[in-house]
């Protein structure tokens, strides 16, 4: 362990030789190797002590500074090894700074009183007048926060949750704050409160006030130029730039704000992404996304969403105030200029398009568009199962997966295809089918909640969900006895039990997890109870159910299969079982070619206007083919769907020739 002694009088000597003062030595202490030659035009107060200066920093450009203490105020403060400090305008005081970090041409870097560094802000998510408040920390998932902010009808959990937390604020609270080691801080203003990680990178900022940065080697956070963040988090590997402006925020892990985006009152997880816009009460939940200047987002609730230019909501009539709020479930999406009325509810991967004021609660009609035409809502159910644009933002979601560090927050399930969705499309069919049973099946249009679903759309939609349903229980189906023995039917169904009661019954999505709904009760009652003992410990049984999924899955699937099918799993044949593969390949192919199609609407001449500029009719083929990445037949992602059509059909060929083997 590193030692550290009183300094010397030839040190003392030197140090006021190179306009250094102290008015009580003493309380400054030097590591064993410290040289003073490094310590310049610097007053010291308090307790100070400084370690040892021997490493050289090469900046941009080339050139070279060495570690050590320039034109500098420090007062209780302790240096680590070879950190750089110079021109710090006004002072540091009550810090302790990391070896090798570089803090040059900084206001203030200051720590005062007792502060929990952002941990314990409230922070009046979904409703402005406050009623949901989430206590940010630092160990805070997405999946806390559902809990936090939507089960306030158990206050018991609510007060527990709350205990939890406070019980972590009280152990971060301090009268010191931290830089980590080798964080870079250049050109900043005013840091105030703030506890920052190691590696990040702190240039240009205005001013960053009762905050932490958890930057990590693995991860590093960027806060960049003219930000703004008061009573903050900010999670490892996450980007802050270009004026961005928060007040009462939580920044999760690989999340990228930027260009001037304004957000109040608000939760974004991981890989969220944030431009130009503003946000007020958000709960951003995973991959929610927008980036233009228009664009609002305020007292909703999104995960896996992308919000089109202009897009925007209110939340009160003018009469009781701010106080509704919209949920939009797991892949909602909004197009140019769309606007809803809050209260709202939008069901999993649909688009919304138009202006919606009769608050619109589509939850049981999954992957659907939500149109506007004078002033109605028209719903088109499950149309979203076959369009390519949702295939292709599922495909993308885990390849834009952009965290780095080893220890996750948030447990994100991909599937567009789970329990969750399933269940919905059985609601959705019984929903459609008691429709048609009152109107008659002729009827030109059908009424659901304030909203108009057309014949033509009513019967499709009940098509599309048959198939999609079809499709992911075959899916798991097919997981199940894919690497098993079928030689017998007592064999095909031992390779059928379940290996766990858990997963029967509702499903839910809490921000980006997929579990059981009774998993989910059990650990509220856990918590109410007082058997999570902490905030990590919460995180943990998180990440139990998520590893678990699988295994939930198939407890679910297998009761489906059952009902959908009315095959006893556990008496099944394996003649039975060739007829679920057999229906299984064919949704599977007649999706995939519905996708198909609707990819080729992209190549059609329509989509070619404005290519081939002063040309004729090959330039115009020519350009499109470049910008685009080739001809239709060559497209990537039509050759992944051909390709797919191709590997599941062998799939399904190869399982029920091995079923059929005697």
């Amino acid at each position: 362990m590193k030692t550290f002694s009183p300094l010397t009088a030839s040190q003392i000597a030197a140090l006021e030789a190179q306009s250094c003062r102290c008015d009580d030595w003493s309380a400054v202490t030097v590591a064993e190797d410290f040289n003073p030659k490094y310590v310049r035009n610097v007053n010291f107060s308090g307790q100070v002590r400084l370690g040892s200066f021997n490493k050289t920093f090469t900046l941009a450009g080339g050139i070279r500074k060495h570690s050590g203490i320039y034109h500098a105020t420090l007062h209780n403060v302790v240096v680590g090894d070879d950190c750089m400090i110079e021109h710090i305008r006004n002072y540091i005081a009550n810090y302790i700074i990391g070896s090798g970090s570089y803090i040059e041409n900084v206001t203030d870097l200051i720590t005062y009183g007792e502060t929990s560094f952002g941990n314990g802000t409230r922070v009046s998510v979904l409703n402005e007048t406050g009623g949901r408040e989430v206590a940010i920390h630092d160990y805070l998932s997405s999946h806390e926060a559902y809990i936090t902010a939507l089960y306030r009808h158990d206050p018991k959990l609510i007060s527990a949750i709350g205990k939890l937390v406070e019980g972590y604020v009280e152990s971060v609270t301090a009268s010191f704050g931290i830089v980590g080691c080798d964080v870079e801080i250049m050109d900043a203003m005013h840091i105030v409160n703030v506890k920052i990680g190691d590696n990040a990178k702190i240039k240009g900022t205005s001013r960053l006030r009762n905050g932490t940065i958890i930057s990590c080697p693995e991860a590093p956070v960027n806060i960049g130029m003219n930000v703004i963040a008061d009573d903050f988090i900010v999670q490892s590997g996450s980007s802050i730039q270009d004026g961005v402006t928060l007040t009462k925020c939580f920044v999760g892990q690989a999340c990228i704000l930027g260009h001037g985006y304004s957000a109040s009152d608000s939760l974004f997880f991981s890989n969220c992404q944030g431009e130009n816009g503003e946000a007020c009460a958000l709960f951003a939940g995973p991959y929610t996304v927008t980036h233009h200047k228009s664009t609002l987002l305020i007292a909703g609730m999104f995960s896996f969403m992308n919000a089109g230019s202009g897009s925007n909501q209110s939340n009160h009539m003018y009469k009781l105030g701010p106080i509704h709020q919209g949920i939009f479930e797991r892949g909602a999406k909004t197009t140019s200029d769309s606007y809803v009325l809050l209260p709202a509810k939008i069901g999993a991967f649909s688009l919304v398009m138009g202006r919606h004021v009769n608050n619109p609660d589509t939850t049981d009609l999954p992957f659907s568009y939500l149109i506007e035409q004078q002033g109605v809502t028209y719903i088109i159910p499950g149309v979203n199962l076959k369009s390519v644009g949702t295939i292709r933002d599922v495909k993308k979601w885990p390849t834009r997966d952009k965290r780095t560090d080893p220890h996750r927050l948030d447990h994100i399930n991909f599937n567009h295809l789970s329990p969750f969705t399933v269940q919905k499309m059985f609601r959705g069919i019984s929903i459609l089918e008691r429709l048609r049973e009152a109107s008659g099946s002729k009827a030109d249009n059908y009424y659901y909640k304030k909203s108009i679903i057309r014949n033509a759309s009513l019967h499709k939609g009940i098509k599309y969900y048959q198939t999609g349903i079809i499709k992911f229980l075959g899916n798991s189906f097919i997981s199940r006895i894919q690497g098993a023995d079928l030689s017998s039917d007592d064999a095909l169904r031992k390779a059928l039990c379940r290996d766990t009661e858990t997963g029967s019954g509702e499903w839910r999505d809490i921000s980006g997890l997929i579990c059981p709904a009774s998993e989910i009760e059990r650990l509220c009652t856990d918590i109410s109870e007082d058997k999570v003992s902490d905030v990590r410990d919460l995180g943990k049984r998180f990440e139990e159910m998520a590893l678990n999924y699988y295994r939930y899955e198939w407890t679910w699937a297998y009761d489906a299969i059952e009902r959908f099918w009315g095959y006893d799993l556990a008496l099944i044949t394996r003649s039975q079982a060739v007829s679920i593969v057999k229906q299984w390949k064919s949704a599977v192919v007649s999706l995939d070619k519905l996708i198909y199609d609707d990819a080729g609407k992209e190549f059609e001449l329509t989509s070619m206007t404005g290519f081939g500029a002063d040309g004729d009719t090959v330039r115009r083929d020519e350009d499109f083919a470049a910008v685009r990445g080739g001809s239709f037949d060559t497209n990537p992602f039509v050759l992944e769907v051909q390709d797919h059509i191709r590997r599941k059909s062998e799939l399904g060929d190869n399982i029920i020739a091995r079923l059929s083997k005697k």
